[in-house]
């Protein structure tokens, strides 16, 4: 299947389109993953229709690379970028930078990864030594993708976006659902009343940190312990992110940014971990996506790819690797930026995007989640972060350090206190702490099923 194959298959019959399906069907249900067969009955209608999807998200390249890991990297003209195709940013006018970054941020802001810095390689990777832990196993700050093997980099004026497939399409329960979290339902089930409403249905399980400030919030900072928790069935997946949030907990208008890493079987057709985003500004309802699968965010970056795997990752009792995520609100034009590792610019969220968001922030959290199906009506065996619990510690336990947010003055402040939460602490549980070097961290995650965990 050669690079332009999904824009060619439309020309296919239909006996060709059901040949082509059947085949994509044969290549998910023999994946060397070893999940639960996956196997669906899609007909002719549908197979166009995927490949109208297909044309409409996947935007024409200036240059494909093919990754090692299997995935595709379009280099797309930063202005065609499906961003663009959102009715409110019709008129939107590319941000090349923010205008005020967050006060505190001690190393120099790069705009694009173009330029090397000291710390990167010719590929643009980065695994800078940024401190020991409490065992002595060394901490790197991580900034590396695979498709980056590859040894081609984007042209200057493009962005990298990892081409969605029809294989993509064919695990996705529908079109609609390509790419989207399923709304929260109920939308009130909390456990005290000074808890964020992170109790869902469908099978979310939680394990977080958050804080409640009395003042406005404009942002957070935090790094990220990586790892490759095993998942058990393909519609689950494990992830580790920050959440930035407005709005009610109890209603349909929740406004969220979200961002970290995550392996997702059903989304990306591997157990690789993966940089991802993702927004809403109706509680999951309509609006917002996964990375750049819907129009939203806008991407400025020429080398750092929203979806694509994140390697090496922590080992156990070996070396950690963790990536440094920085959300905040640009002062002076509205926007959302986000930066990644050593203060690189992504990109950013416009603020046509939202409503209560539009003006700031009122809750930040930071963790991990789980989707638990109870397959053969048992706790799923799907772990978060490395798959053991917070107690164990550094280098066995997965962690989130220097956690902090961004304040009215637009100044990085250290979290000075945070509170915890997990639903059921026998599968995943959630430690916190403070440290000099560390400042405000946290360790959390777990197996899941176990002998206290049925």
């Amino acid at each position: 299947m050669g690079c332009n194959f999904c824009r060619n298959f439309e020309h296919h019959n239909i006996l060709g389109l059901y040949i082509i399906v059947v085949l994509v069907a044969a290549m998910v249900e023999c994946s060397s993953l070893n999940y639960t067969k996956y196997n669906k009955q899609v007909s002719s209608l549908r197979f166009n229709r995927i490949i109208k999807h297909l044309d409409k998200i996947n935007k024409r390249p200036v240059l494909t690379i093919e990754s090692p890991d299997g995935d595709i990297i379009d280099c797309v003209h930063k202005r065609k970028q499906l961003a663009f195709d959102h009715p409110l940013l019709k008129k939107h006018k590319i941000q090349k930078a923010p205008k005020e970054m967050p006060r505190g941020i001690i190393n120099n802001v790069k705009k694009d990864n173009n330029n090397n810095n000291n710390n990167e390689d010719e590929n643009g990777s980065s695994n800078e030594i940024v401190g020991e832990g409490e065992r002595g196993a060394v901490v790197k700050r991580q900034e590396w993708q695979m498709w980056h093997l590859n040894g081609t980099l984007c042209p200057k004026g493009t962005v990298p976006i990892r081409r969605s497939r029809v294989d993509d399409l064919f695990r996705a329960k529908s079109l609609y659902h390509y790419g989207k979290k399923q709304p929260r339902t109920p939308f009130s089930r909390r456990i005290h009343s000074d808890a964020p409403d992170v109790i869902s249905g469908n099978g979310h399980e939680h394990a977080i940190a958050y804080t409640r400030s009395s003042e406005e919030i404009y942002g957070t900072k935090a790094s990220i312990n990586v790892w490759d928790p095993s998942i058990q069935a393909m519609n689950e997946f494990s992830l580790s992110q920050i959440w930035i949030l407005s709005g009610s907990f109890d209603g349909p208008d929740l406004n969220s940014i979200e961002a970290g890493w995550q392996v997702s079987p059903e989304l990306y057709g591997d157990n690789r971990p993966r940089l991802f985003t993702y927004w809403t500004s109706d509680s999951y309802q309509q609006t917002g996506c996964y990375n750049l699968l819907c129009s939203g965010f806008i991407q400025t970056n020429s080398k750092i790819a929203i979806g694509a795997a994140i390697s090496p990752v922590s080992s156990f009792a070996g070396s950690q690797y963790d990536i440094t995520i920085l959300i905040w609100k640009d002062p002076k034009a509205g926007n959302w930026w986000m930066s990644f590792g050593d203060n690189t610019l992504v990109g950013y969220w416009p603020a046509e995007l939202f409503t209560h968001l539009a003006d700031h922030a009122t809750m930040v959290e930071w963790g991990g989640e789980v989707v638990n199906m109870r397959t053969n009506g048992q706790h799923t065996e799907t772990q978060m972060g490395s798959g053991h619990f917070a107690r164990e510690g550094f280098g066995k336990s997965s962690y989130f350090r220097n956690l902090q947010i961004v304040d009215t003055d637009n100044s990085l402040m250290n979290v000075q206190g945070i509170s915890t939460l997990a639903e059921n602490t026998n599968c995943y549980d959630i430690k916190s702490s403070y440290s000099n070097e560390w400042g405000t961290y946290f360790y959390y995650g777990g197996p899941g099923n176990n002998p206290q965990c049925p």
